[in-house]
């Protein structure tokens, strides 16, 4: 299985990024998928995500009205539209996958079986 994220880059504050997160070896219709992030000397931290199903999805308080994850079965990958972008926004940001996780987990990181290894954004003032 992997996650390749992809999209992270440098940006002012009040712009946009796409960020990608192409699977290879699941499905992400059928897996939880969720992305975190994680600034420097902090502990890493849900932004948005799916349920298995799809049914159920939810955002981190910080990043709501900001932020949509969508998913495009086709090309077997999610994505995480960040606009009005904030340097507190500034972190690794990582993809993950699960196939099994309760929906009262979705938010911890530790749900979840499969990770990809991140792509920075940095947000200046």
């Amino acid at each position: 299985v992997q996650l390749q994220a992809s999209g992270g880059g440098l940006v002012q504050a009040g712009g946009s990024l796409r960020l990608s997160c192409a699977a290879s070896g699941l499905t992400v219709s059928r897996n939880a998928v969720a992305w975190f992030r994680q600034a420097p000397g902090m502990e890493r931290t849900y932004v948005a995500g799916f349920s298995r199903t799809g049914g159920y999805m939810y955002y981190a308080d910080s990043v709501k009205g900001r932020f949509t994850i969508s998913r495009e079965n086709a090309r077997n990958t999610v994505f995480l539209q960040m606009n009005s972008l904030r340097p507190e926004d500034t972190a690794v940001y990582y993809c993950a996958a699960s196939p099994s996780v309760i929906t009262s987990n979705l938010r911890s990181h530790n749900a979840y079986a499969y990770w990809g290894l991140g792509t920075l954004v940095t947000v200046s003032s």
